[in-house]
């Protein structure tokens, strides 16, 4: 008898969080949701030919079919993080599934080119909520250091992949479907997605209601804006143009703004003790850096394959495979053994300095060089080292905070993923066009000139990324703490509904 009262004066054992319990699940509603997100980054870049032959418009006009996406996407995904911790997390992911699913089928189904460019904005605006929410879910539903690693390690390698899978995939809805299906392909995704995470997914907001920072809202977004937008000029003006510089110059005064509206409001958009730790520092700058090499090897490197080596859309893509392959063991797997007891500093500098041996390596392309002798090899120590150095950046842009805060710092990542992107479009395609100019100086213009030019523009970029991965490599390497990533220093409760 004393035993049973003894038990029964006992406290109940705490409810394990329901998100926790189903986290196998989760990860698979998450990854689908990444994928989604991170495949319409390149799968429209594979249906533009034909976009362009339907819908007649013209070559300078082709270009916001992609920038109208990284626009909204960038410019949002601050708010779109912050939202989801006031919110909601599920409500948050819920309505960017729905939202981006929607505009996919508008775009699927556009006759016009502005019909078009509004539905790929309008995707840009739904994944600047989506994205940070998948990412602060998975940081709360992992609670435990080792599966946490496994975790992110499987979210990199789908952050890292998803854009030559989109390629891949993009190639074979252009080529057996139509151009319209890489816009379609998203409603099945999401439809899949939405049914889980209406099934597992428990919703998830800051226990502690705080006001939305209105001002920081506004000066951050209009600055990513300015700052993405001067870049996507870049492509089609001179850089000492008012149309790049100026939007730029306003880009750094906003984006200043924004940092002394921090200091000041009650309720920060984006608190600055999130930016100013320094591993978070240094994992959002090696997830920029990365975001600019993947660009350099997907952009130019399918040109190669298609304009030098005849490659189809679809052999492009498979071509992209092994990269893939190599990218998604060694993220999935190095990083669930080692982060968690070392944390990521090892891993980051060596696959920075690993990524940059395989763009060096890229270097050595010629108009006669073969996939089989010349690419596979590069493409394997490229995705090796991108691997070994995102999943643990990842991590370590979201450890060590509190609950309230996870959605905002979801975003950082994505942000800095996604101006990593935006930029290295402008900036390796300013510098391919410089380098093919000086190699046709003085020479007679002939197609083998021709040729051998453009081979030699698409070195001079990979020659650039290889010398960012060195300095990434320097900077993370002299950043990062050492020993085991921290977990949420005042893990605040979370509501749930």
């Amino acid at each position: 008898m004393t035993t049973l009262m003894q038990r029964a004066e006992q406290p109940a054992a705490a409810e394990p969080h329901p998100n926790h319990t189903r986290r196998w699940f989760i990860l698979g509603i998450l990854g689908l949701s990444q994928l989604m997100v991170v495949l319409d980054a390149t799968i429209v870049n594979i249906a533009l030919p034909s976009a362009q032959k339907a819908l007649a418009f013209s070559n300078e006009n082709r270009q916001w079919i992609v920038t109208a996406y990284a626009l909204a996407f960038g410019a949002l995904l601050p708010l779109g993080g912050r939202v989801g911790d006031l919110l909601g997390r599920k409500t948050a992911l819920l309505t960017g599934l729905t939202g981006f699913a929607l505009a996919s089928a508008v775009g699927g189904a556009a006759e016009s080119y502005g019909l078009l460019v509004t539905a790929r904005a309008a995707q840009g605006l739904f994944g600047a909520l989506l994205a940070p929410a998948v990412l602060s879910l998975l940081t709360t539903t992992f609670t435990d250091a080792k599966e946490r690693a496994k975790a992110f390690g499987i979210y990199g390698a789908i952050a890292g992949a998803g854009g030559a899978t989109g390629l891949l995939l993009g190639g074979v809805l252009t080529e057996y479907l139509s151009w319209r299906w890489c816009m379609y392909v998203n409603v099945i995704f999401a439809v899949a997605a939405v049914t889980g995470a209406s099934l597992w997914l428990r919703n998830q907001r800051s226990a502690q209601r705080q006001r939305l920072d209105v001002p920081g809202t506004l000066s951050v977004s209009a600055g990513l804006f300015a700052l993405v937008y001067g870049f996507a000029n870049a492509e089609t003006h001179d850089w000492d143009d008012v149309a790049v510089w100026g939007w730029l110059a306003a880009a750094v005064v906003l984006l200043a703004s924004f940092v002394a509206i921090q200091t000041r409001v009650a309720h920060p958009l984006i608190p600055l003790r999130l930016l100013l730790d320094r591993t978070r520092g240094a994992a959002l700058i090696t997830v920029l850096t990365l975001g600019v090499g993947m660009f350099a090897v997907f952009l130019f490197l399918t040109y190669y394959l298609q304009q030098n080596l005849g490659y189809s859309p679809i052999r492009s893509g498979v071509a992209f495979l092994p990269m893939i392959g190599a990218l998604a063991v060694t993220a999935t797997t190095a990083t669930s053994l080692v982060v968690p007891r070392v944390g990521p500093r090892p891993l980051v500098p060596a696959g920075f300095v690993i990524g940059a041996a395989g763009m060096l390596w890229l270097t050595r392309l010629s108009v006669e060089s073969a996939y089989a002798a010349d690419i596979l090899g590069p493409l394997l120590v490229v995705g090796f080292g991108i691997g070994l150095a995102m999943a643990p950046a990842m991590t370590a842009g979201t450890s060590g905070v509190a609950p309230a805060d996870a959605g905002v710092a979801s975003a950082l990542v994505n942000t800095a993923q996604q101006v990593g992107g935006s930029v290295g479009t402008a900036v390796l395609s300013t510098i391919a066009a410089s380098a093919a100019t000086s190699y046709l100086g003085g020479k007679v213009p002939g197609p083998e000139v021709i040729a051998a030019a453009t081979v030699h523009s698409y070195t001079t970029t990979f020659a650039w990324v290889a010398g960012f991965f060195a300095l990434g490599a320097v900077v993370s390497g002299t950043l990062l703490r050492s020993g085991p990533l921290s977990t949420s220093p005042d893990a605040a409760p979370s509501a749930h509904m």
